[in-house]
């Protein structure tokens, strides 16, 4: 009887435990993604910047790095769960702490760094360099160097200036605590510090809006960015991330989205940023309204509008060129009459024929454009004639390329210049490379003028509505504020 209590009693224990450990296997993910799936979203720790993930003049969150996660997200089927640090350092701590899957701070994975993580494939490449203010003396290289470089304490510079300085001894630094590159190069601009390093895409940004910031001399050869995950023995989600932007470049989205956020970046020099600067003080003024009234009655962003006027004649009601094309919009005699323009030298109705046209244009894109490629080719077709684009659509998707794509056409372009391509074509010879400079200055000014006046509510920019869900956005520090207009943007 004993023996089979025990027996009975040893039965019952062993199904339980085989009970009991089949629910801890099955409740129990066997990797990463697995968790993921079950915890239904994606962690990234980000920071403010214009480099990386910023909120938009139509209060949308934006950003390459914003873009390319949603992306990434959305594929992986989770939630964006977005955590926004001040500062770099803790946004890798939070990876470190597995408090966040990613970091995607847009910075130089460096080889110190590598030693910490494990970085994903390249998504870009940027230089560190010095920058002095214009005017001052110009150091070329570090044995010029005669005052200390100020570096932001956990920018990736730092890594690069330790490695230098084994050949340098005499190099000096600061790693300056609690402050952020834009920070220091906005004091080296105003001329409160000589020099300071920091990485090319934030300095080309900051030229843009400080003339006087001026490239020395580069550190060293341009190094990856890339995103940054735990060092760990589970590849699950980097392995997936990894062919994810794999696909991203093989499809030329990867590039798509680059130059949406970084392909005119550089255009405009000390000259052209001084000028620009004035001419928004001395001349916007008077045509503001029109601009405003223009854009609302067609659609269209009054800054984009407002930056095609800047390019056409900067601003001068009275401009002429050579061709006969007269005012602000510089319309030819041909599209004022097309459009009902009785008087070009009217900045009013050079305005608003102007944005009709360019509305029109837009319209007349074909439907596989999506924004904001459909807006720079309908610039293009605004400069250089809608066939001319057409045709170098059809080159583009001769050569392989993505013809609804502006990455794609803009590297065409150029080609309707040589005989051996523009005889092939319907419309013959234009000077496409004209066309190229054309949307990359407007598009430099738009920039500019988003930046200067921000958010307007009745403002369409150039865009699509999401198609992934929008990001959960977190801030860990309550004192941390999405970058606005007030701050540099793309």
């Amino acid at each position: 009887m004993t023996i089979n209590r025990w027996t009975r009693w040893s039965g019952l224990l062993l199904v339980l435990v085989i009970t009991l450990g089949s629910a801890v296997t099955c409740s129990t993910p066997g990797t990463q993604m697995d968790a993921l799936q079950v915890r239904g979203s994606l962690r990234v720790a980000t920071i403010n910047r214009a480099t990386t993930y910023y909120v938009d003049a139509e209060g949308h969150p934006a950003g390459f790095d914003h873009d390319l996660l949603t992306l990434l997200a959305d594929q992986l089927g989770l939630a964006l769960d977005l955590q926004i640090y001040d500062f770099e350092a803790d946004a890798l701590a939070a990876v470190e702490r597995g408090e966040a899957e990613i970091a995607a701070t847009g910075s130089m994975a460096t080889q110190a760094r590598r030693t910490r993580f494990r970085y994903g494939p390249t998504l870009r490449e940027v230089k560190p360099q010095v920058v002095y203010r214009r005017g001052s003396r110009r150091p070329r290289q570090l044995a010029d160097l005669r005052d200390p470089l100020r570096i932001a304490a956990d920018s990736p510079v730092n890594d690069v200036v330790n490695r230098l300085a084994e050949g340098y001894p005499e190099l000096a630094w600061t790693t300056v605590p609690d402050a952020d590159d834009d920070t220091l190069l906005y004091q080296v601009a105003e001329g409160e510090q000589p020099l300071a390093a920091a990485s090319s895409d934030v300095i080309s940004i900051s030229r843009r809006f400080y003339p006087r910031l001026t490239v020395a001399f580069d550190l060293d050869e341009a190094m990856p960015v890339a995103w940054a995950f735990q060092r760990n023995e589970d590849h699950s989600l980097y392995n997936a991330v990894v062919q994810f932007i794999v696909a991203l470049k093989q499809s030329r989205e990867l590039d798509r989205i680059r130059d949406r956020y970084f392909g005119q970046l550089g255009r405009l020099d000390y000259v052209g940023s001084r000028e620009f600067s004035r001419d928004v003080d001395r001349l916007l003024p008077k045509y503001r309204a029109h601009f405003e009234q223009a854009a609302q009655q067609h659609g269209l962003d009054w800054r984009l509008l407002a930056a095609v006027g800047y390019q056409e004649s900067h601003w001068e009601a009275d401009a002429r060129s050579p061709t006969g094309v007269r005012g602000i919009m510089m319309l030819t005699r041909d599209t004022a009459n097309h459009l009902k323009i009785s008087d070009r030298r009217d900045p009013k109705q050079s305005i608003f024929g102007g944005a009709l046209y360019l509305r029109q244009q837009i319209d007349r894109m074909p439907s596989g454009i999506s924004e904001p490629d459909r807006t720079w080719m309908a610039l293009a077709a605004y400069n250089l004639g809608r066939g001319h684009l057409l045709d170098a659509r059809e080159i583009t998707a001769e050569l392989g390329g993505d013809p609804n794509r502006w990455v794609d056409v803009r590297n065409t372009l150029p080609l309707l210049t040589q005989a051996k391509w523009h005889t092939k074509t319907q419309h013959g010879y234009a000077r496409g490379h004209e066309a190229v400079n054309y949307v990359g200055n407007i598009r430099t000014y738009y920039d500019i003028l988003n930046w200067i006046f921000g958010a307007q509510d009745e403002a369409d920019a150039p865009r699509d509505p999401p198609k992934a869900k929008p990001p959960i956005v977190r801030e860990p520090d309550p004192s941390t504020r999405a970058l606005d207009l007030e701050s540099p943007i793309l």
